[in-house]
C-alpha cells in the first residue's frame, strides 16, 4: 500500500488538474441528486394541476396550524403527566402521545422554515401555470444531464491525462534504471523483466491512479449526495435501508484480498511469458538448427496457459464484485420498498415501534425516496470496478517502486575527480572479484597499461579474459582491490568520463534494427557523413556497403541480420573507429572475418593504433603481432610479459 500512496503522491503533484477534476466530480454528484429531487414537484404538485407558490404556501398554512394545536396540546399532555393521577398503561399512551406530537412539531417547523425561505425563489424563479413548471423542470433535467456529462467527461480525461502521464514517466523511469544498472543487477531482473515492467505493470498503475481519482471520487461522491438526499426525507428509514452494508463491506474486503493476490499471479507469469517470448525469438536459428520448434512450441503454450488460468480467477473475482455490490442496492431498495409501503398504506410514522417519519409518507414521498436509493444503488455497482481498478494499481506499484529502488553498484562519485586526456596509465591494484561471492574469477591481480601500450589478453575460455575488461570498464567494480586511471581510482572517476574515453568491439557483434549509416553513427552522433564513410573505409566496410542498392541506408535488420558475420564486424570496427577514442578494446573483434579482409583491418588497426591504448582478447596469432606486451589470464591468475621486437615483427 505504501509503494501505492508513493504513486498517489507523485500524481498529486499535477494538483490542478486533479482540483478541475475533482470539482468536475462534485458537479457530477450533485447533479445526479438533483436529476432525481427535480422529479418530486411533478410527481406531489404539477400533475394535481397546481403550482409550485400555492402548494408551498399551502404546505406552510397546514404546518403553522398543526404547530398551534401541538404547542396548545403539549402543555396539557405535561401537566396530566405531572399529576400522576394515570394508570400505568394510560400514563404510558399519553407519554407516546406527547413524544409523537413533539416529533410532529419539530417535523412542522422545518417544514415552515423551509418554506419560507423557498418563497422568494420560487415566486422569482418558477411559473405559477402547472404546465409551465412541468416544462421548465423537464428542461432543467435535460440541460443538467448534459452537463453532468460533460462534467464526467472533463474529468475522466484529466484524471487519464495525469494517469497517463505517470505511467509514462514510470516508464521512463524503469528504462533510465534498465541503463543505468551494473551488469549484474540487469541480469538479475533480465531483458523480460524489464519488458513486463514497462508495459503490464505501468499500465497496471496507471489503472489503479484513474480508479482512485476518478472513479474513486465520482461515485462515492455520488452515493453520498442521494443518501443525503434520502436522509432529508426520512434519516431513520434511510438507516434501516443500510442493514446489509456492514455484510457487504467484510465480502468486499475479502474480495480485495484475492484480486490483489491473483494480479501479482498475472504479474509473475507475464514476467515468464515476456521470458520464453524472447528467448524463442531471439534464438530462433537455433531453436530452427536443433529442431526444436515443437518443444518451445510447448514451452509457450505452457506458460499462455498458465496466464489464461490466471486470467480468468481474475475475471471470476472481478464478475463477483458485481453481484456482491448489487446486493447492496437490491436489499437498500428492497427495504425502502417494503418499509416505506407499510408506512404509506397504514399512514403511520413508525414500525415494530421505531419511529421512521416526523409525518406520515404521501406516494410521492415514497417514490422520490426509492429514486434516491435506486440512484445510490448504480454508483455502488460501478464501485466495484473502481476497487478492483485499485487493487491492480497496488500490485503495479508493489511491482515498479522496489525496481526503481534498486540501487545500481556502480555509484557515482558526489564529485567525481578530473582525470586528463589522454591519459597516462591505467593500473590495477590487489583486483579480486566474483560474481556470486563464492568463485573467485580474479585474485589479486596486480598489472599497469601505460597510454599508447597494446595488450593481448590470452588464456583459456572461461578464465577471466573478459571480466578483466569488464572490471577496466568499470561495467564490474571489483569485489576487493583497486582499478585507478591515472592514479585516480575509477570509482572517483565519472561514469561518463571514463566511458567516452572507450571504443569497443566484442565478439557478439551488437547492431540496431536501423541502417548501416545508423549503426556507424552511433560510435559518435555528431559525425557528418563524410566521417562516417572515412571510418567504413577504415575498417574496409565501404566496400560491400556500396553494393547494396540503398547503401548507407541499408536497413541491416534486428541484430544485423541481413548482413553476414564478417560484415557485421567490420561495421562495428567501423563504429568504434569513428568514435576516435584514446582506448580500444577489441573482444575477439576479428574472429568472423575471413583471411584477406583480417589482413586489411589489422593493416588499418596498425595505422589506428598509434597513440591510444588497445587491448585486445584473442588467440589468433596475426592479432599477437600487434601486441607490446601480453596478459596471460589463466583461472583468475594474472601475469604480463613484453613481447620481444623480433617476435612482434
Amino acid at each position: 500500500m505504501n509503494y501505492f500512496i508513493r504513486a498517489l503522491r507523485e500524481a498529486a503533484k499535477s494538483w490542478p488538474l486533479l482540483a478541475a477534476a475533482l470539482l468536475c466530480s462534485a458537479g457530477v454528484a450533485a447533479l445526479w441528486g438533483a436529476n432525481i429531487a427535480a422529479l418530486f414537484p411533478i410527481i406531489e404538485v404539477t400533475l394535481k394541476g397546481d403550482s409550485l407558490q400555492s402548494w408551498n404556501e399551502r404546505r406552510i398554512l397546514e404546518a403553522q396550524g398543526r404547530i398551534t394545536e401541538a404547542t396548545a396540546a403539549i402543555p396539557v399532555l405535561e401537566k396530566t403527566l405531572a399529576d400522576g393521577a394515570l394508570d400505568p398503561d394510560t400514563a404510558k399512551k399519553t407519554r407516546n402521545r406527547l413524544d409523537t406530537i413533539k416529533l410532529s412539531l419539530r417535523g412542522d417547523q422545518a417544514v415552515v422554515y423551509s418554506g419560507e425561505r423557498l418563497t422568494p425563489w420560487i415566486d422569482r424563479f418558477l411559473p405559477r401555470d402547472p404546465f409551465q413548471t412541468v416544462l421548465l423542470v423537464v428542461a432543467f433535467v435535460v440541460i443538467s444531464t448534459f452537463v453532468k456529462h460533460v462534467m464526467l467527461m472533463g474529468s475522466t480525461l484529466l484524471v487519464s491525462w495525469v494517469a497517463m502521464t505517470i505511467s509514462r514517466n514510470i516508464r521512463l523511469k524503469v528504462f533510465d534504471k534498465a541503463l543505468a544498472l551494473d551488469r549484474a543487477q540487469f541480469m538479475k531482473w533480465g531483458s523480460a523483466g524489464f519488458m513486463a515492467q514497462v508495459t503490464s505493470t505501468s499500465d497496471m498503475l496507471a489503472g489503479g491512479i484513474t480508479a482512485v481519482y476518478g472513479g474513486a471520487v465520482t461515485e462515492p461522491l455520488k452515493i453520498l449526495t442521494c443518501l443525503g438526499f434520502a436522509f432529508m426525507v426520512s434519516w431513520q428509514l434511510t438507516l434501516a435501508c443500510l442493514t446489509l452494508a456492514p455484510l457487504v463491506g467484510f465480502l468486499m474486503v475479502w474480495l480485495n484480498r484475492r484480486i490483489r493476490n491473483v494480479s501479482k499471479n498475472i504479474l509473475a507469469r507475464s514476467k515468464g511469458f515476456h521470458h520464453v517470448l524472447l528467448e524463442a525469438l531471439n534464438n530462433v536459428l537455433t531453436v530452427q538448427a536443433y529442431t526444436m520448434e515443437g518443444f518451445e512450441r510447448q514451452r509457450f503454450r505452457t506458460c499462455t496457459g498458465d496466464m489464461m488460468r490466471t486470467g480468468m480467477w481474475h475475471s471470476f473475482y472481478h464478475a463477483l464484485a458485481n453481484p456482491i455490490t448489487e446486493i447492496l442496492g437490491i436489499g437498500m431498495v428492497a427495504t425502502s420498498i417494503a418499509v416505506g409501503a407499510w408506512l404509506v398504506i397504514n399512514q403511520q410514522t413508525k414500525i415494530f415501534g421505531i419511529t421512521m417519519t416526523d409525518q406520515p409518507m404521501t406516494v410521492p414521498g415514497v417514490m422520490i425516496f426509492f429514486g434516491f436509493l435506486i440512484g445510490a444503488s448504480d454508483p455502488v455497482r460501478k464501485l466495484s470496478g473502481v476497487i478492483t481498478g485499485l487493487n491492480i494499481g497496488m500490485v503495479g506499484a508493489q511491482a515498479l517502486y522496489p525496481l526503481l529502488d534498486t540501487p545500481s553498484k556502480l555509484t557515482e562519485a558526489l564529485h567525481p575527480r578530473p582525470v586528463p586526456s589522454p591519459h597516462r596509465e591505467i593500473r590495477l591494484e590487489g583486483v579480486s572479484f566474483s560474481y556470486d561471492g563464492i568463485d573467485t574469477v580474479l585474485r589479486d591481480v596486480n598489472v599497469s597499461i601505460g597510454f599508447g601500450e597494446r595488450v593481448a589478453i590470452v588464456g583459456p575460455n572461461g578464465g577471466g579474459k573478459s571480466t578483466l575488461v569488464n572490471v577496466i570498464c568499470r561495467f564490474y567494480d571489483p569485489t576487493t582491490g583497486r582499478v585507478l586511471l591515472d592514479g585516480v581510482p575509477l570509482t572517483e572517476v565519472a561514469v561518463h568520463d571514463l566511458r567516452r574515453r572507450i571504443a569497443m568491439v566484442t565478439q557478439q557483434t551488437e547492431l540496431f534494427n536501423e541502417s548501416i549509416h545508423y549503426n556507424i553513427r552511433y560510435g559518435r552522433w555528431d559525425a557528418t557523413d563524410e566521417e562516417i564513410e572515412a571510418a567504413a573505409r577504415q575498417a574496409y566496410a565501404h566496400e560491400f556497403i556500396s553494393e547494396f542498392p540503398e547503401g548507407y541506408r541499408t536497413m541491416v535488420g534486428p541484430n544485423g541480420f541481413r548482413l553476414s558475420g564478417g560484415q557485421r564486424q567490420r561495421i562495428a570496427l567501423a563504429r568504434a573507429f569513428l568514435r576516435n577514442a584514446e582506448i580500444l578494446v577489441l573482444d575477439e573483434a576479428t574472429s568472423q572475418i575471413d583471411v584477406d579482409s583480417e589482413r586489411l583491418i589489422h593493416a588499418a588497426l596498425s595505422a589506428y593504433v598509434a597513440n591510444r591504448t588497445v587491448i585486445m582478447i584473442t588467440h589468433r596469432a596475426s592479432t599477437l603481432a600487434l601486441a607490446d606486451s601480453i596478459i596471460e589470464v589463466d583461472h583468475g591468475v594474472v601475469t604480463k610479459r613484453l613481447v620481444q621486437k623480433q617476435q612482434a615483427a
